[in-house]
């Protein structure tokens, strides 16, 4: 009897897995090239050790494979809440284009991580690329950090810096994740060829495992917000095990110089950086991710 009904219910089978779409094609991810990065850092040691707070700078170099290496663009928004802090990711969107396509031709994965935005790039085959990353196992859950007391302490606190504050009330456009102004990342930062677009560390995380990706340079705003805190920020990652450094003259503090330590914009940031040399990971320039150490780029010509 069973026999009989499993054959008769085997047309009924067939059409309906003639008519269930295939499963997506996997996109083509960037070729795996040869090539050093020579990255000239920049730490915060305290010396002597639980002397409380004097720390000497320590200067070094980090030899990174193009091949394993990555390089994660933060929240470098079109727009903002705050008017100064847009002007400002306009300011730095060019020249760190300029970092972004030259590290790319070299062989650097670029990942742009424009949160709350993924609407805007529903489709595109560098946000696809992303999504069919399938999960890697990760030693605790991928998500977002909080500094606590103590390291709040040590920094300059986030605070918009316009003349007059205005408080933003929408309407927010309808691709945007909540109710923010923002819509996409800066159009002066292209996005191209194999990179990849998410603000999710679950697949940023994927991804960088199926790719054999250990080393992640990290730019963007704000340092002491999303550049620290986000899922696939300096804390998350370093705990994650990533070789992470932050790039220094590509990042923009949250600071208000009405606030304490009552210095200037440039300078909170640098402080900004400063605790993260100390406490996190090294920072590097951008101009570092743009060039490779000669002859490790291909065979030997002899």
């Amino acid at each position: 009897m069973y026999r009989r009904l499993f054959l008769a219910i085997l047309p009924i089978m067939g059409v309906a897995l003639a008519q269930s779409p295939p499963p997506p094609n996997p996109l083509p991810n960037r070729p795996k090239v040869p090539g050093t990065l020579n990255l000239r850092t920049r730490r915060r040691i305290e010396q002597p050790p639980g002397s409380g707070g004097k720390f000497v700078v320590s200067e070094g170099t980090l030899r990174w494979e193009a091949a394993q290496t990555a390089i994660v663009i933060i929240d470098m928004w079109d727009t903002h809440t705050c008017a100064n802090a847009a002007q400002r990711v306009g300011a730095m969107a060019p020249g760190m284009n300029q970092v972004v396509d030259a590290a790319r031709r070299l062989g650097v994965m670029i990942i742009h991580a424009p949160s709350d935005t993924m609407k805007f790039y529903e489709g595109w085959p560098q946000r696809l690329r992303m999504q069919q990353a399938p999960k890697a196992p990760s030693p605790f859950p991928v998500r977002a950090t909080e500094p606590d007391r103590e390291e709040q302490t040590r920094m300059p606190p986030a605070a918009c810096d316009d003349p007059v504050g205005v408080t933003w009330t929408g309407p927010a456009p309808p691709t945007t994740r909540g109710n923010y102004p923002w819509e996409r990342e800066h159009p002066a930062i292209q996005i191209a060829g194999y990179d990849g677009i998410s603000d999710s560390g679950q697949e940023i995380y994927n991804f960088l495992k199926q790719e054999g990706i250990t080393n992640v340079a990290l730019m963007g705003v704000h340092t002491n917000i999303c550049i620290l805190n986000r899922a696939f920020g300096v804390r998350s990652l370093n705990r994650l095990g990533f070789h992470v450094v932050v790039a220094r003259d590509l990042t923009d503090g949250m600071y208000d110089p009405r606030k304490p330590p009552f210095v200037s914009h440039a300078r909170g940031t640098e402080l900004i950086v400063e605790h993260i040399e100390a406490d996190w990971c090294p920072s590097i320039l951008g101009e570092d991710l743009t060039r490779i150490i000669p002859g490790t780029d291909g065979p030997s010509q002899d």
